[in-house]
């Protein structure tokens, strides 16, 4: 699926569509620039999924949980993780293959550790085609991202 939106509500529109397919167990992957608008989305599929708390990135803390929704959503930033290790050390399989929708900011640098099987969002900017104007790119994958 391809999707084209011209605002952050937009893009969490997106999110929020995304969010109806999703079940315990899914993981999705995002990739896209530094702006692109990979929180917007995942604010979209929190509030797709009935979560109320405001959801930001995760970028210090590696990992935010949100427990009220219909599925939990656990939402990971890796931007700055240095090591693999320290998804080891927060037992990050409990999260990927838990009961609940795992979305992973930047999963490129946590590539070899997805699960067979993910959603792979890729949210592309087209200058020329406006600031705001974003290309959201949803398929499923098996492998690596």
């Amino acid at each position: 699926m391809v999707y084209e939106t011209n605002s952050a509500k937009e893009t969490a529109q997106v999110g929020i569509q995304v969010s109806r397919q999703a079940q315990p167990g899914s993981v999705y992957a995002l990739a896209g620039d530094l702006g692109a608008g990979k929180t917007a989305f995942t604010q979209g599929m929190a509030q797709g999924l009935g979560i109320t708390q405001a959801v930001c990135s995760p970028t210090f803390t590696l990992i935010q949980i949100y427990e009220e929704g219909r599925i939990p959503l656990y939402h990971f930033d890796v931007y700055r993780i240095t090591d693999i290790e320290e998804m080891y050390e927060i037992g990050y399989e409990d999260y990927f293959y838990g009961n609940g929708v795992t979305v992973i900011e930047w999963a490129k640098l946590v590539e070899e550790l997805l699960p067979p099987a993910y959603i792979q969002v890729t949210i592309e900017k087209d200058l020329e085609k406006g600031f705001d104007f974003r290309r959201i790119t949803i398929e499923e994958r098996k492998g690596s991202v």
